[in-house]
C-alpha cells in the first residue's frame, strides 16, 4: 500500500526532480512533490513524497528526517490526514462563524456591552 510522507523545511530552491532523486534510493516512489504558493509560485517550504510501500517509506523516514537537502535540514515523518485541520480555518464553522462575529460586534446591532 502507498505511504505519504511529509518533508518540511525545504530550500525554497528545492524542485519536484530534486525531492524525487533525494528519496528515490529508499524505494519506488509513486509521487514527490513540492507545494507552491499559487499567488507568488514560490515554494511554500515543503513538500510529499509517496512511497509504493510501507517499507521504503519508514526506510526514508529513518534516514532523511534531520537529514541536509539543498543546504536546509529537512523534517520527514507521515504525513497527516487532511480530512480535520485544527485551526488551518477548513473545520465546520470556522470561516463563517468568525465573519458573522466580526460583523456584529463591529456593528453594534446585538446591544451586549460584552461583545467579546
Amino acid at each position: 500500500m502507498a505511504k505519504k510522507l511529509f518533508v518540511g523545511g525545504l530550500s525554497w530552491g528545492t524542485t519536484d526532480e530534486g525531492l524525487n532523486g533525494a528519496f528515490a534510493r529508499f524505494g519506488e516512489i509513486a509521487e514527490a512533490k513540492v507545494i507552491m504558493d499559487r499567488d507568488t509560485g514560490r515554494s511554500r517550504g515543503f513538500g510529499f513524497v509517496t512511497f509504493a510501500n510501507d517499507e521504503s517509506a519508514a526506510t526514508a523516514i529513518s534516514e532523511m528526517n534531520g537529514a541536509e537537502l539543498d543546504g536546509r535540514a529537512i523534517k520527514v515523518n507521515e504525513a497527516e490526514d487532511k480530512g480535520y485541520r485544527p485551526g488551518g480555518g477548513g473545520g465546520k464553522g470556522h470561516g463563517g462563524s468568525r465573519g458573522h462575529k466580526g460583523g456584529g460586534a463591529r456593528s453594534g446591532s446585538h446591544g451586549s456591552p460584552d461583545r467579546g
